[in-house]
């Protein structure tokens, strides 16, 4: 029997992302998985913003942009003529510090943040499968097969399940994972291969029966193909991807040739999503909890965010900073993102897939065309790219999130995450990058226009560290650009959320927010506390 504080079920990106949050937390959870070591190939290839701002957080941004293909635009074909290109870089400026999408596997995500581990001490028990889930009122206990064959049971506080669609945690639970497949095939090649396609940027060639996507990859030439299989080829056997090269060159045209092939498969994806997304001292994440559509990429990066937001709350749980209730917050902040995904991209796909006449005449010629106008407009550019990064995901309907009177309607609000922006803390001092000051392994108190209140007396010691930001000089402009135009505060969770918005700041409300969200004050070991959650 072992005692752990989390047992992770999985080591794909969400169970990596779990236990590096928990890592740099001073929690060393335990993290298994049935497969005998990481992903070799996957279909996710999009990396967004918001992602891109927790690896810098976590210390590996630089890692994944050297690993990655920066990419700043997406071009939309339509018989085989170059009808729009969607700006990335233009879309994101000012918004996030990684205006772009990252195009990079979901190998070397994993790759990555699997060498992370070592940061923590930590590292994964592969060929190790979960066969068993027993929970109590205090603990779990799980049944583990080694890869001898063996069994043994592991005791955890709490269980993470970022075991896939098929995850055991689920099923053991008999937690509900309604939904369908959806009836088209796909296929995905990594190839070599020069043609029309713009370099360095995602293509996106629609046709009359469906569409092609190219994503840049590492290398000269490289490119990674996904797109629908063509009916013929449905029954085809031993489909290799020679099969399907016509079809790409009949949308692509003829100056399009493929050099190589070095991965080839077929899938089908399904659209579901977890009746819950908590069951007692067990928790659901990433594909476990919701799988859909890969429309925009959001797949991946969704179970990264799921793993990010528990993270926090987990650690201040496990180290009796706060009440176990602290942790039903999980499921009303990222349950309503799952759902919002499942719709939005539920809808795009089954339109852009439609073999109907009118489904084949917007693809070819309405889509590209009014993408193109829409990108002329900077609000539509700005609200795409809050979407489409993931950076737009507010939780200001979570019983963490609460925006006092005064507070400007255009301005950030409670569940929010807080705008990027440079501001200066010193009188006459340069500007800084406000992400790269605030520390995410506790909560900032950003106050604006007026003294910080004392916090002392809250008894939170390092958990909580204040930033003030005179309104003054080009400080102003900044903060005008997020509609802050006089004295507020914000209270900003670990993750970078807003979880209490106001005007005048004191040190009662403070105290009154961290009650309700069950997170002890006046803690006579917070000292000790405060000093695992910061390790960095």
């Amino acid at each position: 029997m072992i005692l752990t504080e989390v047992l992770i079920i999985g080591a794909g990106p969400t169970g990596l992302m779990l236990a590096n949050q928990l890592g740099r937390r001073g929690i060393r959870p335990t993290i298994v998985d049935r497969h005998s070591g990481p992903a070799q190939q996957s279909r996710a290839m999009a990396v967004h913003a918001r992602t891109l701002e927790i690896y810098s957080k976590l210390g590996i941004a630089d890692r994944a942009l050297e690993l990655g293909a920066v990419g700043n635009g997406a071009n939309m074909w339509a018989g085989g003529v170059l009808k729009a290109r969607i700006p990335f870089e233009e879309m994101g400026k000012n918004l996030s510090p990684f205006p772009f999408v990252l195009m990079l596997g979901q190998d070397d995500n994993e790759r990555i943040m699997g060498d992370h581990l070592r940061h923590w001490d930590m590292t994964v028990q592969w060929n190790t499968e979960l066969i068993a889930l027993e929970q109590h009122p205090a603990h779990v206990t799980a049944t583990v097969k080694d890869p001898n064959g063996s069994t043994r049971t592991i005791d955890a506080a709490y269980v993470a399940g970022c075991d896939g669609a098929r995850s055991a945690v689920r099923e053991m639970n008999g937690i509900g994972f309604p939904g369908a497949p959806y009836e088209h095939s796909f296929f995905v090649a990594d190839t070599e291969a020069t043609g029309p396609m713009v370099p360095n940027e995602l293509n996106v060639y629609l046709w009359r029966n469906g569409f092609h996507l190219y994503f840049p990859m590492r290398g000269a030439n490289r490119w990674r193909v996904i797109g629908l299989l063509p009916d013929d080829l449905h029954a085809k056997s031993d489909l290799k991807f020679d099969d399907v090269i016509p079809s790409l060159r009949r949308e692509g045209g003829a100056a399009l040739t493929f050099k190589s092939c070095l991965w080839f498969s077929t899938y089908r994806i399904h659209h579901r999503r977890t009746e819950r997304f908590r069951d007692r001292r067990c928790f659901l994440l990433g594909d476990a909890a919701h799988v859909h559509s890969p429309m925009g990429g959001q797949g991946m990066n969704t179970g990264l965010q799921d793993a990010y937001n528990l993270a926090w709350k987990l650690a201040l749980v496990v180290t009796h900073r706060a009440d176990d209730a602290l942790l039903d917050s999980y499921e009303p902040e990222r349950l309503p993102v799952a759902d919002r995904l499942l719709s939005t991209t539920d809808r795009a796909f089954r339109f852009i897939v439609s073999d109907s006449w009118v489904g084949g005449m917007f693809r070819t010629r309405i889509l590209p065309n009014v993408a193109a106008l829409a990108m002329t407009r900077e609000r539509v550019r700005k609200s795409a790219f809050r979407t489409i990064s993931q950076i737009g995901i507010s939780y200001r309907e979570s019983p963490l999130s609460r925006t006092m009177d005064g507070v400007a309607r255009e301005a950030p609000r409670a569940g929010d995450r807080f705008p990027w922006l440079r501001l200066t803390f010193q009188g006459g001092g340069p500007g800084e990058d406000l992400f790269e000051r605030l520390d995410d392994t506790r909560f900032n108190l950003l106050v604006v226009g007026q003294p910080a209140p004392p916090t002392e007396s809250l008894g939170l010691g390092g958990l909580l560290q204040s930033h003030v930001v005179r309104l003054e000089g080009e400080n102003v402009r900044a903060l005008a650009a997020v509609s802050i135009t006089g004295p507020s505060y914000y209270l900003l969770r670990p993750d970078g959320h807003v979880g209490l918005a106001g005007t005048n700041a004191d040190a009662g409300a403070l105290r009154r927010w961290f009650s309700d969200c069950h997170v002890h004050l006046d803690s006579g070991d917070r000292q000790h506390a405060a000093m695992r959650l910061g390790v960095v």
